[in-house]
């Protein structure tokens, strides 16, 4: 399995209705790769099976989306997300991490 595979897999474990960071994928493949893990998920082929929409970034704020924040942010919306501020989830409600 190939680093963007790596990555995918752990994305699909993220429930809806939660988050993960850049950092814990990283960190959960043993690496500091962060802007790698960004990378993987930019060019995510199959986003309708991997929610790279529910990755953000260590301080719980959007990050990038191939599809536009606005876009990120209105799916993790309706996925219930808790937002602290229009650009920042709330991490202490949404974090996900179980590897």
């Amino acid at each position: 399995m190939d680093w963007a595979q790596r990555v995918y897999a752990l994305v699909r474990q993220v429930p809806q209705g939660k988050v993960t960071t850049y950092k814990a994928l990283a960190e959960a493949l043993g690496c500091q790769a962060y802007q790698a893990v960004g990378q993987a998920l930019h060019r995510n082929p199959t986003p309708d099976t991997v929610p790279c929409h529910r990755v953000v970034k260590t301080d719980g704020a959007l990050g990038g989306y191939a599809w536009g924040v606005a876009q990120k942010r209105a799916l993790l919306a309706a996925e219930g997300i808790v937002f602290e501020t229009p650009d920042r989830v709330d991490l202490e409600q949404c974090f996900y991490q179980a590897w």
